[in-house]
């Protein structure tokens, strides 16, 4: 398999990454700085440029099976600005599969189901800007025709993968408090495998 990767020298990007390389796949990945990335592999390919730019992503994504973006939020608004370029790479190439790392601030609230949950009393956030980001980023992936999938990760804390944790469509799994990124990367990870959670956001926690 062919996989195209944002947001590669992040930390469940990089896990992603350990992941495929493991499993023979190909892995080609859009950085800002090559220097950031410890992992050399001969099927691993890195291509120094910005997902801003859509040239460089149209570069990432050309002869890729798949998509899998691992982007953060940097207060810049980088996942609203990039989405609208992979989205439209991917329609050119006629890639549909779209796998994303969101956050649970997403998901539906449990105590309002009318409200994401960075609006209602389950958040921490003391500031929205990150979630807002990520809104925009599943709104335009929602608005799209691809098949995409957003893990949305609880605390994120680090540490590998047990394999062992708990999911659930649009909301997070009940009094879920922390997932590590080891988990996280292997549950998007494991999605290339299977034909579920399409246009869903999927919460994780344990």
């Amino acid at each position: 398999m062919n996989i195209c990767l944002f947001g590669a020298t992040g930390r469940v990007g990089v896990e992603i990454v350990k992941f495929a390389l493991q499993d023979n796949h190909k892995v080609t990945a859009l950085v800002r700085n090559k220097e950031k990335l410890q992992i050399q592999h001969e099927n691993f390919r890195v291509i120094e440029g910005n997902v801003w730019n859509e040239e460089d992503v149209k570069e990432c994504v050309k002869g890729a099976d798949v998509v899998i973006s691992a982007l953060g939020t940097d207060g810049n608004g980088t996942l609203s600005k990039s989405l609208p370029h992979i989205i439209d790479a991917m329609n050119e190439e006629g890639i549909i599969r779209i796998i994303t790392i969101g956050t649970a601030g997403i998901l539906q609230a449990r105590v309002n189901p009318q409200l994401y949950r960075f609006q209602s009393s389950e958040s921490r956030r003391k500031t929205t800007a990150a979630a807002e980001d990520h809104v925009a980023a599943y709104l335009a992936l929602a608005n799209s025709k691809l098949q995409w999938t957003i893990v949305c990760p609880t605390h994120l804390i680090d540490g590998e993968e047990t394999t062992i944790y708990r999911t659930e469509e649009d909301m997070l799994p009940l009094d879920g408090m922390k997932i590590t990124v080891g988990d996280t990367a292997h549950f998007a990870y494991q999605l290339l495998y299977h034909d579920i959670h399409y246009k869903k956001r999927v919460g994780i926690a344990y």
